[in-house]
């Protein structure tokens, strides 16, 4: 049985993994003493400071958003505060100093099947969640939150900036205050591409149509990604728990990102560097691996989960500068937003990467990541991609699937084997194809089971077949980028029984924009091994890319000034 496991362990590495070859080796090699070489040139004597001011950069983003909610949010604990504000279109936040966050003329609230969410104020009080049960030996080592810098992300003010004591010379610049700097030439960037609509040329895609809400933005902004994210990954854990994950299963996308961002040019070996803290652990594999079956106790996970936001807490710095806003875990378990709970931290300030992108369970489309489920029987995409042209689709609309959650058996009660355009099916008879009805039908239905994702909308998309989401609180993968009811249909779970009305309601002209535009924006959910650009991979990089522009971490009190 052990070897049993540690094969297939083998095997899902094999399948995720991707190395470089020995030309791109060498090409690794070069590169670093040509780049050493450049900054040994340009730190040569210089007699200047640079001095940042953000001041400088033009506020064109307050154009795109014509109003703000009027209750932000409020994360705050010792020297450490976090808050943010959700616009009136989505989510949208303003920064320290006067500068705006990045938000685009969409959002991820009001353009998802969810309602928009409630903003509550929440405390948050030292020392941090992970380490409050050594309450005293944190306040005696480097977890200790005194004196740390304080998060900032979006605030609806404009304050007026420190002023430096007198005779005292300029700012000197921190890791953290040029990272700081680069984020905001970045927040720069999108605005000015956002106010005057111009996209920069680019040799492998351009997004254009009106299934993208801002196509200038989300460009310059993917652009921006390409030029400066850093993820430091923490080494901290070993396999199966840690950076391993499925590769094959309906988890396929835990895995996948796990084994690529660790190969991938995005990760930086000097955490100093880093944009965002990757925490390397698979909700999947502790399922498998620390849950007993039927026990219904998930303890031993949570302190799994627990001990290991201990370790890089005390190892490490940066969890207590931000008290985690910085930091990121990914899950496509299910489980994986019940577990985050563990953490008080993780799971109101951390970025939070979820399949299960669910709004009443928690799910805050203003700081977590929604990405989509996708089954991979053998790891690859091979058989998933392509199907016939419109005209030859006879079947109106196809689901089959478990009878589970409350969608499903509302959806069976009124369509199954009712009509022969509607095939609605809780099994398919033996001998018929799920793939091959897919490709024969114009319309895919992708009910909520257990919960709201489901990787149908995916295989749609793969097939050439319009999705039909019928869900509730459910935030669409991608959708602070991606216009879903441009190439997917949404319909209330109250009219299910009106299913075939409003389906065949559709005219054909309306069908074949709508097919058309989800074959268009089929790139952004491929799996591609390596990662090509645009693909899903770099699609969830983007929207945690985007979480992280709506932060802001300040230093406050240990500062290093200069005499001049």
């Amino acid at each position: 049985m052990y070897r049993e496991r540690e094969r297939e362990e083998m095997e899902e590495k094999r399948l995720c993994s991707w190395r470089p070859s020995s030309s791109s080796k060498l090409l690794w090699l070069i590169v670093p003493l040509v780049v050493f070489f450049g900054v040994v040139v340009l730190l040569g004597p210089n007699t200047s400071n640079w001095v940042l001011d953000l001041d400088r950069y033009p506020r064109a983003w307050s154009s795109v958003i014509s109003s703000y909610a009027s209750s932000p949010a409020v994360f705050s604990g010792e020297n450490s505060s976090v808050s943010s504000e959700v616009a009136h279109l989505g989510w949208h936040s303003r920064l320290a100093d006067g500068e705006e966050a990045v938000s685009y003329e969409f959002g991820v609230l009001n353009r998802s099947s969810s309602p928009p969410l409630a903003i509550e104020v929440i405390q948050i009080s030292p020392p941090i969640a992970a380490v409050e049960e050594n309450r005293e030996e944190s306040s005696k080592s480097n977890t200790s939150i005194n004196g740390a810098p304080t998060v900032v992300p979006s605030v609806n003010e404009s304050p007026a900036p420190p002023m430096a004591p007198a005779r005292l010379g300029r700012r000197k610049q921190t890791n953290l205050m040029k990272l700081e700097a680069g984020l905001g030439r970045a927040r720069a960037a999108i605005r000015e591409a956002s106010s005057n609509g111009n996209q920069t040329q680019d040799p492998d895609f351009v997004p254009r149509g009106p299934m993208y809400w801002n196509p200038a933005s989300f460009h310059r902004s993917y652009l921006e990604m390409e030029k400066q994210l850093k993820v430091f990954v923490y080494e901290e854990g070993e396999p199966p728990l840690f950076h391993n994950g499925p590769c094959r299963s309906i988890y396929a996308m835990e895995g996948n990102f796990i084994h690529r961002i660790e190969v991938s040019g995005f990760r930086t070996g000097d955490p100093n560097k880093a944009h965002v803290f990757f925490l390397p652990f698979s909700v999947t594999s502790l399922v498998r691996y620390v849950y007993v079956g039927d026990s219904h106790d998930w303890s031993p996970m949570k302190h799994t989960v627990r001990d290991y936001i201990n370790l890089v807490a005390e190892r490490y710095p940066f969890w207590n500068r931000s008290l985690g806003a910085d930091h990121l875990m990914l899950a496509c378990h299910d489980w994986g937003p019940e577990l985050s709970k563990a953490i008080p931290h993780l799971y109101k300030n951390s970025i939070r990467a979820l399949c299960n992108a669910n709004t009443s369970e928690g799910f805050q489309p203003k700081k977590d990541v929604s990405f989509p489920e996708i089954l991979l029987p053998d790891g690859t995409t091979k058989q998933l991609l392509g199907g016939p042209s419109p005209s030859r689709r006879p079947i109106l609309a196809f689901f089959a699937g478990g009878v589970h959650g409350p969608i499903r058996p509302i959806l069976l009660e009124h369509w199954e084997n009712k009509d022969a355009d509607i095939q609605v099916h809780k099994y398919l008879p033996k001998g018929v194809s799920y793939r091959g009805m897919m490709r024969k039908s114009r319309f895919c239905i992708c009910a909520s089971g257990y919960e709201v994702a489901s990787p149908r909308m995916v295989e749609a998309l793969y097939m050439g077949c319009v999705p039909v989401l019928i869900k509730d609180h459910y935030v669409a993968p991608f959708s602070d980028v991606l216009n879903w009811k441009s190439f997917s249909v949404e319909i209330p779970v109250r009219d299910i029984p009106a299913l075939k009305r409003i389906l065949a309601g559709i005219s054909q002209s309306q069908y074949i924009r709508l097919q058309r535009r989800g074959l268009q924006v089929r790139r952004h959910f491929e799996v591609n091994l390596p990662p090509k650009r645009f693909d899903v991979f770099h699609m969830i990089l983007h929207s945690v890319w985007l979480r992280r522009l709506n932060v802001r971490l300040r230093e406050d009190g240990d500062s290093e000034w200069i005499v001049n």
